[in-house]
């Protein structure tokens, strides 16, 4: 046995893209499907309540990102992309509904969130390997470039989102009269 870090093959790297690919496409295409098929008015419903308005807006442009997003990493198409877009949505889902629920999932927190982030900005890194449509159209949207622009253009997206349209309600008996208990988490919830 040797010390020396072992290369991979290009089969190699090939095979661990193709295994994230088909973790993290299916399922944010999943969380997309269940915010139609949930219905959006629930979702719409959620979203108002976690203060990203308008609600309707957002629960259409969530699926429909959710959906595209995760499409295209399944497929393997505009890799570095679609890896920005997933930093977007889970860094939007960090600071609304897993803010101040500390790390731990099983608590509501933000470890899953920012798992899906970081694995997705791996693959922006690593590529979608030789089995994607990238690869097919001769695309070369990977690399260390990629994968920057995946998380600093995903933070960067989901902040300019949040300025534009998050408006948390003030907690209830905040004195102000702005509170409308629309902030509870009593909203249907689609999906995180």
């Amino acid at each position: 046995m040797t010390s020396a870090a072992t290369a991979l093959s290009s089969t190699e790297l090939d095979v661990a893209s193709l295994v994230i690919r088909l973790a993290l496409g299916p399922m944010l295409v999943l969380h997309g499907v269940n915010k139609v098929q949930g219905g959006l008015s629930g979702t719409a419903g959620w979203f108002e309540s976690l203060g990203l308005r308008p609600g309707w807006l957002h629960a259409r442009f969530a699926a429909f990102t959710e959906i595209g997003a995760g499409l295209l990493v399944t497929l393997g198409l505009l890799n570095g992309l679609a890896a920005m877009a997933f930093v977007g949505l889970m860094t939007v889902a960090a600071l609304t509904d897993h803010r101040g629920k500390g790390y731990f999932i099983f608590k509501g927190g933000w470890e899953y969130v920012v798992l899906v982030a970081i694995v997705a900005v791996a693959l922006a890194v690593l590529g979608p390997g030789r089995w994607s449509l990238d690869n097919a159209l001769g695309l070369d949207l990977a690399g260390l470039g990629w994968g920057a622009l995946a998380a600093v253009g995903g933070v960067a997206a989901a902040g300019a989102m949040l300025a534009a349209f998050y408006r948390p309600s003030a907690p209830e008996g905040s004195g102000d009269g702005a509170g409308d208990g629309s902030g509870s988490g009593s909203g249907s919830r689609a999906s995180a």
